[in-house]
């Protein structure tokens, strides 16, 4: 599964990429202007008026001897979809694995068990403030379909020149960083000093 969608976004088959990409933003692009419902019913009466008519032309043709009944859809119908039970538990596994993961960072970032990472978040989520202004979470859909399918074959045209940018930036976000962590260790008070021992009594010699 995650080979066919890296062969997607990668374009390594220009005739599918293409067409699931055209499809994709077409869809979303039709979001904008009716419901999802109304997407959904128009596209499967579509799909039915296709299959319905192939189906009924095929029917005729056999009628008339100039087929020999087959199905024509008979290769879709014989895959086989289904899910054994090793299947449906290691996806359950993956899935609960990752609700648990997510939740245990976000009370880890929430509750400031890093306040580098807490930083971040809480920038993050200021920019996400101004996005949600902008922009409907349709527009942010869409972009991100559009990024997914442009930036993976931008990188395969300029890898050298991106990577290098990428280690230029990866360094100063290291340089800021370090900077940030040493004017926060440099404002926390200095540790209290361990009180001293007691000194232990010296006995006293018995005089003669």
């Amino acid at each position: 599964m995650a080979s066919k969608v890296l062969d997607l976004l990668y374009w390594r088959d220009v005739g599918t990429t293409g067409l699931v990409f055209t499809g994709l933003v077409v869809g979303l692009a039709c979001l904008f202007q009716l419901s999802a419902i109304t997407i959904l019913s128009n596209l499967g009466l579509g799909i039915m008026a296709f299959t319905f008519s192939i189906r009924l032309l095929y029917k005729a043709m056999t009628l008339v001897r100039l087929s020999d009944g087959s199905h024509p859809f008979q290769s879709y119908l014989d895959e086989d979809c289904t899910l054994t039970d090793e299947d449906t538990v290691r996806m359950a596994e993956q899935i609960v694995l990752l609700i648990a993961t997510a939740v245990t960072e976000l009370k880890r970032l929430f509750f400031i068990d890093s306040i580098m990472d807490s930083v971040k978040l809480v920038v993050f989520l200021y920019l996400l403030t101004y996005v949600g202004v902008q922009a409907n979470g349709l527009t942010l859909i869409m972009t991100g379909v559009i990024c997914a399918f442009s930036l993976p074959l931008l990188y395969r045209l300029q890898q050298a020149r991106i990577d290098k940018i990428v280690k230029a930036i990866k360094t100063l976000v290291e340089k800021v960083t370090e900077i940030v962590d040493l004017v926060i260790s440099l404002a926390k008070p200095a540790p209290a000093p361990a009180p001293s021992p007691a000194p232990t009594p010296k006995h006293k010699q018995k005089t003669k």
